[in-house]
């Protein structure tokens, strides 16, 4: 399948989670609404038992008759072992019985999924036994770019053992190291700010010093992140949003009293150019124009307070972004916003 076909193919797919999951009420639904079709979609004859497996025997040591929910079996040998669980329920610590199957076969892939979550695990730790940690962990309602890719790699056509392995212990690595970045971006460990401070500052380390150190390293990372997503999407507009050129349209912003309490923040200005990016394929981002208030920063369509297509709520533990007639939906950066682009260009279409 055409790598753009299957990207659309997945988000169909993730639509169709996202719609009929509050209808469904157990592991045999979840598996004929979503896990089958998902295995459809990557090529598999699902109502091959032959290919698609059901109830595969997975003996145990003494234990015998253990079966896992599906095996994908290819070129005659088990490929894939598949457990699965009820879209209702969270898929932490219910790993074990993949692991226990996992060594009694020729399988060189466990995943675990509840149709929504996917989890993909190997043997990068000790050959023959299931690592703890997965390798790739997916969305189907919300997945990455750069995420079709990994999973192009499971569909029939380009099923290649050798080159799926060779790229998971990259993946797994990476998701750590995102995961510990992303840690001590919001709470930087003592550890983590130790080093950095060793780096910077010569003089004595001591515990006050952290302390004092500790905000600083927040905002100092917070910054730089921004300043390089700005730069990204600046280019990406091919302006930039600390200078005007002579062919962009200034924006106009609302008449204010000089005492109104109103302050726009840098984060509601990365929400405007983030905005623009992510709608610059369906409307002039020059017609985008911003209106700040106490309650919220909110973006119109022709510099009309009939025509707003978008409101930012910047709360003190968390963000919130409203799209007309779509809906409200928690982000955690600005940049999240590019994760709502069906819905900004409904609302822009609409009001347009």
């Amino acid at each position: 399948m055409e790598a753009n076909k299957l990207k659309d193919a997945l988000k169909s797919l993730g639509n169709r989670v996202e719609d009929l999951a509050p209808s469904i009420t157990n592991e045999e639904q979840t598996k004929n609404a979503f896990i089958m079709p998902f295995f459809q979609t990557l090529g598999y004859d699902v109502f091959n038992p032959l290919e698609f497996v059901p109830e595969f025997i997975a003996d145990v040591g003494i234990k015998k008759g253990e079966k896992v929910d599906y095996a994908m079996v290819i070129d005659g040998m088990p490929q894939i072992l598949i457990e699965c669980k009820s879209i209702n329920e969270k898929l932490t610590n219910h790993d074990s019985q993949l692991f226990r199957y996992f060594g009694t076969t020729t399988s060189k892939f466990g995943l675990l999924t509840n149709g929504k979550e996917y989890r993909f695990y190997t043997d990068l730790d000790e050959i023959n036994k299931m690592d703890s940690t997965p390798f790739l962990t997916i969305d189907i309602t919300n997945i990455k770019d750069n995420q079709f890719l990994e999973i192009a790699k499971f569909h029939k056509e380009n099923f290649d053992v050798n080159k799926i392995t060779s790229s998971a212990a990259e993946l797994k690595y990476l998701n750590i190291l995102k995961g510990f970045l992303s840690n001590n971006l919001n709470d930087p460990t003592e550890s983590f700010t130790s080093y950095l401070v060793s780096q910077i500052y010569d003089g004595r380390k001591t515990k006050n010093t952290l302390e004092e150190f500790t905000p600083i390293i927040k905002k100092g990372f917070y910054q730089f992140i921004t300043e390089r997503v700005n730069e990204k999407l600046s280019a990406a507009l091919n302006t930039n949003v600390e200078t005007k050129t002579e062919e962009e349209k200034p924006v106009e912003l609302p008449e204010v009293l000089p005492n109104d309490g109103i302050i726009t923040t840098p984060e509601e200005l990365e929400a405007f150019t983030v905005f623009k990016v992510v709608s610059k394929d369906f409307i002039d981002p020059s017609r985008l124009f911003y209106r700040d208030t106490k309650s919220y920063f909110g973006i119109l369509i022709d510099d009309n307070n009939r025509k707003w297509v978008f409101r930012f709520y910047q709360k003190a533990t968390k963000n919130l972004i409203e799209i007309r007639d779509c809906g409200t939906f928690e982000i955690d950066t600005p940049i999240d916003i590019a994760l709502y682009q069906d819905q900004i260009r409904k609302a822009i279409e609409t009001y347009k």
